[in-house]
C-alpha cells in the first residue's frame, strides 16, 4: 500500500472511527452520570429500609462494578470492537473463579441473606450448627458468637444462612418448664400447693399467663408434676435455678420426699 492510497482513504477512516469514537465517547459519559444517578437511587432505597451499615459497601461497590461492566461492553462494541471472544474468556474466568471460591462466595451470599432478612441481630441469644451464644458480630463471612462461658465461636454465615436456627430472644416472655419427681404415697396436692405458693411469691413469674401444674408422669420411682411458667425473657434463668432451689427446701422441710435412683445388693452366703 503507497502513501497515496493511504491519503485517499484516510479521511474514509477518519469520518468512520472518528464518528464510532466520538458515539463511544459520548455513550461513556452519559453512561457514567446516568450510573451514578442510579447508585444514588440505589443507596437512598437501602437507607430507607435500614440495611445493615457493614452490607451497604459490599452491595453498592458490587451493583456500581456490574453496571460500569455492562457500559464498558456497550461502549466496546460500539466502537467495532468484537466482544463475543471477550465475554466468553469473561464467563471462563468467572466459571474458574467461582469454583475456586465456592466456599467463599457461600459464605458471602449468607452473609448477605442475614443482613438483609435480619433472622437474628446482635445481643440475640441463638442456637445453631450444634452451638448457642450470644451474637457478637454479623461479619459478611462469619458470625461470631460468645458462649455462656466466654468463648468466641465464628460460623460460617453460608451454613448458618440455610440451616435450622433457634433464636432466645425474638420473643419478649419466655415459657419456663419443670419437673418435680415425689415419693409414691406423698401428698400430690400438697406438693401443688408447695409449688404454686413459691411461684406466686416470685414477682418474676408472670400472672398472665397462668401457672400451670398437673402430674405428668407415673414414673418407675417417682410421681412427676410437670410445672410451667411464663416469665419476661431477661429473667428467664433466674426464675429457672431459683425456683429448684426453693422447691428442694421447701419439700424437705414439708416431708415429700423426692426419689433418686437407688440399688439394692442382696449378698448369698452358700
Amino acid at each position: 500500500m503507497d502513501i497515496n492510497h493511504i491519503w485517499n482513504i484516510l479521511p474514509v477512516l477518519i469520518v468512520e472511527y472518528g464518528l464510532k469514537l466520538a458515539g463511544a465517547i459520548v455513550v461513556a459519559i452519559v453512561g457514567l452520570f446516568i450510573i451514578k444517578g442510579i447508585m444514588g437511587i440505589f443507596k437512598n432505597m437501602m437507607n430507607k429500609r435500614k440495611v445493615d451499615e457493614s452490607l451497604k459497601p459490599f452491595v453498592t461497590g458490587m451493583v456500581d462494578a456490574l453496571l460500569k461492566l455492562l457500559l464498558g461492553i456497550c461502549v466496546l462494541s460500539m466502537m467495532g470492537v468484537e466482544m463475543t471472544a471477550f465475554i466468553a474468556v469473561l464467563g471462563a474466568i468467572g466459571l474458574a473463579v467461582g469454583m475456586a471460591l465456592s466456599g467463599t462466595l457461600q459464605n458471602f451470599a449468607g452473609g448477605v441473606m442475614i443482613l438483609l432478612f435480619k433472622p437474628f441481630k446482635v445481643g440475640d441469644f441463638i442456637e445453631a450448627q450444634g452451638h448457642s451464644g450470644v451474637v457478637n458480630e454479623i461479619q459478611i463471612f462469619n458470625t461470631i458468637l460468645k458462649s455462656a462461658d466466654n468463648k468466641t465461636i465464628i460460623i460460617p454465615n453460608g451454613g448458618l444462612s440455610t440451616s435450622s436456627m433457634v433464636n432466645y430472644s425474638t420473643e419478649k416472655q419466655r415459657r419456663v418448664d419443670w419437673i418435680f419427681g415425689i415419693g409414691y404415697g406423698d401428698d400430690v396436692e400438697n406438693a401443688k400447693k408447695i409449688i404454686r405458693e413459691i411461684a406466686n411469691s416470685d414477682n418474676r413469674i408472670l400472672k398472665n399467663p397462668e401457672l400451670f401444674i398437673a402430674v405428668s408422669e407415673l414414673a418407675d420411682s417417682s410421681v412427676n408434676l410437670v410445672v410451667r411458667a411464663w416469665v419476661n425473657a431477661p429473667n428467664y434463668w433466674g426464675v429457672h435455678f431459683d425456683t429448684i432451689e426453693k422447691v428442694y427446701h421447701a419439700f424437705n422441710k414439708q416431708g415429700i420426699n423426692i426419689p433418686f435412683p437407688q440399688m439394692d445388693v442382696h449378698v448369698h452366703k452358700n
